[in-house]
């Protein structure tokens, strides 16, 4: 059961258990942004012990799942204590919170006791903010079209979480004086478990587990994660990684994208951290079945057919910078990936775009 004497300040005002009303009354009912906000804390300010949230769906199929509050609170706690924030300190929150990454900015106002500023979520929630923010928490789409904000907004830390951390967007987050974090984590760990810095002096290539997490790896060279305060057993989770010391690790991909080819494993999303900064165009690498090889390396470009001049320099291009089993036997081109919600690739649906 949540605590009774649970509060949150939000755009300056204090809410809580006993005054929720308000906050419909001073925003209205017709804006959704709100509305989320609004659900979210009339469910924590409630006597059950749980949040119902539904996973992204970008490694299956979406489903619902319950955290319990106090792993959240742990959580966000967790958070709160590596970026040092405190009752003194400003954060933005300009996530939906229907999603659990804005779900934890809330809680993490909770348990921390600073002002929290809401904005709506969209693709630039920088752009005329007149505030000082000491944290918050944005998607690498919201980092492509904030970047030159970024540049001259007053803003300490960033997290940026939902999706892959492209080299384009470090690039992007070199001229940024906020220290910018890639995020790991899940649905199941409620929210992050590990950190990479980006930018600035601390850049990093690895992942730095925070205080309580450890890990290990599964026979399949998979991470394993043990995160007592918030989750009560091992999380064996589907991602390929090289241990490096015993609070840190490099991701390679995703268990269920290897391509096996000729005996050789090929991940993709090394592949494409290859190819990022030559494609104009949002792209995936995939596999298809191949007598020889077994399964041979295919390149899907959401885009119009380039032009053969453009083609032939991506090929050579392709040649210069992969292994040999790594460069794709085919190139297609596909008007529309299939997408989640979220807008992140589904990866075996966009290839069955293929097949007849």
């Amino acid at each position: 059961m949540i605590d009774k004497q649970d509060k949150i300040k939000l755009d300056g005002r204090i809410y809580h258990a006993n005054n929720m009303d308000e906050f419909g009354l001073l925003y209205g009912q017709n804006n959704s942004w709100r509305n989320d906000i609004d659900l979210f804390l009339r469910n924590w300010f409630d006597d059950t012990d749980y949040i119902s949230t539904r996973t992204s769906g970008s490694t299956g199929e979406p489903k619902e799942i319950r955290l319990s509050k106090k792993a959240m609170r742990n959580s966000a706690a967790m958070t709160n204590a590596f970026f040092g924030l405190d009752k003194s300190k400003n954060a933005l929150l300009c996530m939906p919170a229907a999603y659990i990454a804005g779900k934890m900015m809330l809680v993490r106002a909770i348990v921390g006791g600073f002002n929290l500023i809401a904005t709506e979520p969209k693709a630039n929630p920088f752009l005329n903010l007149n505030a000082e923010i000491d944290f918050t928490a944005i998607t690498p789409y919201q980092l492509t079209n904030s970047a030159e904000t970024l540049k001259t907004a007053r803003v300490k830390n960033i997290i940026v979480g939902g999706g892959h951390v492209s080299e384009k967007h470090e690039a992007l987050a070199s001229e940024i004086s906020a220290k910018m974090y890639e995020t790991y984590g899940m649905t199941e760990t409620a929210s992050h478990i590990a950190l990479r810095c980006f930018n600035g002096a601390g850049k990093a290539e690895c992942f730095t587990v925070l205080d309580g997490v450890t890990i290990r790896q599964d026979a399949r060279g998979c991470l394993v994660v043990l995160a007592p305060h918030i989750i009560d057993c091992e999380l064996v989770t589907n991602d390929i990684v090289q241990i490096v010391a015993s609070n840190s690790f490099r991701w390679l991909g995703r268990a269920d994208n290897v391509i096996n080819s000729a005996g050789v494993k090929i991940f993709p999303e090394e592949v494409e951290k290859k190819l990022e900064n030559f494609i104009p165009h949002r792209f995936m690498i995939g596999s298809l079945y191949d007598e020889v090889l077994e399964n041979k390396v295919v390149l899907l470009i959401e885009a119009a057919e380039f032009d053969y001049e453009f083609e032939n320099e991506m090929r050579k291009h392709m040649s210069a910078c992969l292994r040999k089993y790594e460069i794709p036997k085919e190139i297609h081109y596909i008007p529309r990936f299939v997408c989640s919600a979220s807008d992140k690739v589904l990866r075996k649906e966009t290839m069955k775009l293929l097949k007849p």
